[in-house]
């Protein structure tokens, strides 16, 4: 079974996701953004409705997709874990470059 993880770890999903993060798209909306076939994009929606984070709405003969953001909450949790590790990494590299531009001043 695929989870939320797996959805997102795929670059066109992400697009698709991106898209709809600012409206809902019809699935030929998605094809002409993403240059990608019908059939391709219908695959990936799949994949993302059977994780939650896309809802269809139908009006007549058009299917609306929607962005569902809360199993990406599951994504969030576990990614903030790592924020400390990130901003300690950015902390070392601005002294080094600090250090260097002090270094590079000094020898001027």
């Amino acid at each position: 079974m695929i989870t939320t993880f797996d959805a997102v770890a795929n670059p066109t999903r992400r697009q698709i996701l991106d898209l709809l993060r600012v409206r809902p798209h019809t699935v030929n909306e998605l094809v002409e953004l993403l240059d990608i076939s019908q059939p391709g994009v219908s695959k990936q929606l799949k994949v993302l409705r059977e994780v939650g984070l896309v809802q269809v709405r139908h009006e007549a003969q058009k299917h609306w997709y929607g962005l569902c953001p809360e199993p990406l909450a599951e994504v969030f949790n576990w990614v903030v874990n790592y924020r400390s590790l990130i901003e300690e990494r950015y902390e070392r590299l601005d002294e080094l470059l600090k250090n260097m531009q002090e270094e590079e001043q000094n020898n001027d």
